[in-house]
């Protein structure tokens, strides 16, 4: 059990952005934290290395979380250091801005395998361990979903914000299918974040040009959307579930 009691969280994709700013949050906050990462294990051991050096306890998993067999290896390995008590499905991918006109098989069959199937077999691996029907002592489900699912992104990526329209129906539907079962499921839908993803997307300066047009007036840092995370996680947040809520600055 980790030092405060809490449990373990397992965060998906959390090796940078949202996911790494998670995964220090919840070391910070007292959980034992299982690091998902995909193929770069230097910066899921940079993030461990944080945790530990903050007195917390961590461990970078490799996995693809579209993968059965992988996800399984990951729930595996997250109870070694104890009772699992947070899923984060955080992991996903943008897949390139494309009009639906130019997108490719391949990359649709990517982004949902990733953003869509991924999600659901964390999720089933999570109740399976977390609920009261199995033996369980219950949980929390926290999925990351987009606020472009609001207008479907049209010339960038209406291919991912499909994606995450499904999650926040999963989220819906999960959390009426287990709340009788002490696991409660949300989402969290970021806004422009100010991320890597941007870059690695092809786009360097998306970030810069679009933060004016927000009410807020600049991008999210991934620690406030971690924030919200780690609140729907909590204790304080334990009258909710079936929720998605926006981390947006006003969009």
């Amino acid at each position: 059990m980790s030092r405060a009691g809490r449990g373990v969280l397992i965060v998906t994709g959390g090796g940078r952005g949202i996911g790494a700013a998670v995964a220090r949050l919840a070391g910070a906050r007292g959980y034992d934290v299982a690091v998902n990462y995909l193929a770069d294990h230097r910066r899921a051991a940079s993030v461990v290395a944080d945790i530990e050096r903050a007195g917390g306890r961590a461990r970078a998993i490799a996995g693809d979380v579209s993968r059965e067999a992988d996800v399984a290896t990951l729930f595996d390995a997250a109870f070694e250091l104890g009772p699992l008590s947070v899923l984060v499905n955080n992991a996903a991918i943008m897949g390139g801005f494309a009009r639906v006109d130019q997108v490719e098989r391949a990359t649709l069959d990517r982004v949902l395998a990733v953003n869509v199937i991924g999600p659901f077999l964390c999720a089933r691996a999570a109740v399976r361990r977390m609920s009261t029907r199995h033996g369980g002592s219950g949980g929390v489900i926290v999925n990351v979903s987009s606020t472009a699912t609001k207008a479907g992104s049209p010339g960038e990526w209406v291919h991912y914000a499909a994606s995450k329209g499904a999650i926040d129906v999963m989220t819906g539907g999960l959390a009426r299918e287990v709340a009788g079962e002490a696991i409660r499921v949300n989402a969290v839908s970021p806004g422009l974040t100010d991320t890597e993803s941007h870059a690695a997307n092809g786009a360097p300066d998306r970030v810069r040009r679009m933060a004016p047009t927000l009410p807020i007036g600049r991008a999210a840092h991934p620690n406030e959307v971690a924030e919200a995370i780690l609140w729907l996680a909590s204790d304080a947040a334990s009258y909710v579930t079936g929720a998605v809520l926006e981390v947006a600055g006003g969009r």
